[in-house]
């Protein structure tokens, strides 16, 4: 069905297709891996099939809050309808406990519990690996207005207790993840609304009482199993139902 639309966008792990209708997308989830800003890259037989599930669900219960965002229906297994936005060129991470770079950066043990959630902004930029940038980058460079970085920065603390409540009634610690916005235009008049995807691909997840890591770092880091995370992942939210071919590692 996707082969005869008209693609618009393909990334490391999602295609856009021109939707059905003025206004709309067809977002596309692909098996693709890749970490290390595309240096490691792998196949992982039904990754998209639930990464489409989970953002679904996620999306869905963050309408039901009032986080408006671009998410319109499931269309197929790998597919979705989304709202067409202009999407503003951040990567904003939003950490709850030090892991992956901040650990590095600041040579502290992964694990530990940060006194407050932080939010970080990187330039959405592969080629140059997308550097962490400060608020006066954003406005300087006009990649966002100060009324749109502070609808991002609460609408991402919004998104961030949200999840911790709803991971943590399932057994699992959010860590950190990272999410995009985009300007959804309405005549002359454009508001941020969230985009992308909210998946194991863009969180770190561990198990609560073990420390297992559920999420994409099992990848990045050769843990294995990276598929049997995901399922978990899906399994504990109660999403599983109608996915029996990932199950059984047969996901079309």
């Amino acid at each position: 069905m996707t082969t005869r639309r008209k693609k618009i966008y393909e990334g490391k792990a999602k295609i856009l297709y021109e939707g059905p209708e003025p206004g709309t997308l067809v977002q596309y989830f692909k098996d693709d891996a890749t970490a290390f800003n595309g240096e490691k890259k792998a196949q992982l037989e039904g990754k998209g099939v639930i990464n489409n599930r989970i953002s679904e669900f996620v999306m869905t219960r963050l309408t039901q809050i009032g986080v408006q965002n671009h998410f319109i229906k499931r269309l197929s297994l790998r597919e979705q309808l989304i709202r067409e936005v202009e999407i503003i060129p951040l990567e904003v991470v939003c950490r709850n406990v030090v892991a992956g770079s901040m650990a590095k950066r600041f040579n502290l043990p992964e694990g530990q519990q940060l006194p407050r959630s932080i939010i970080e902004f990187y330039y959405k930029n592969d080629e140059m690996g997308d550097p962490m940038i400060t608020e006066e980058h954003i406005t300087a460079f006009n990649w966002a207005t100060t009324q749109e970085i502070d609808d991002i920065l609460a609408m991402t603390l919004r998104v961030n207790d949200f999840l911790c409540g709803m991971f943590a009634a399932v057994g699992i610690t959010l860590v950190d993840f990272k999410i995009e916005f985009g300007r959804l235009f309405e005549g002359e008049f454009a508001r941020v609304i969230l985009a992308d995807e909210i998946s194991p691909d863009s969180c770190r997840l561990w198990d609560t009482q073990s420390g297992e890591k559920l999420d994409k770092d099992r990848f990045r880091r050769d843990l294995g199993d990276v598929i049997e995370s995901y399922t978990e992942v899906a399994k504990r939210l109660g999403i599983m139902k109608d996915m029996p071919r990932v199950i059984e590692g047969g996901a079309q």
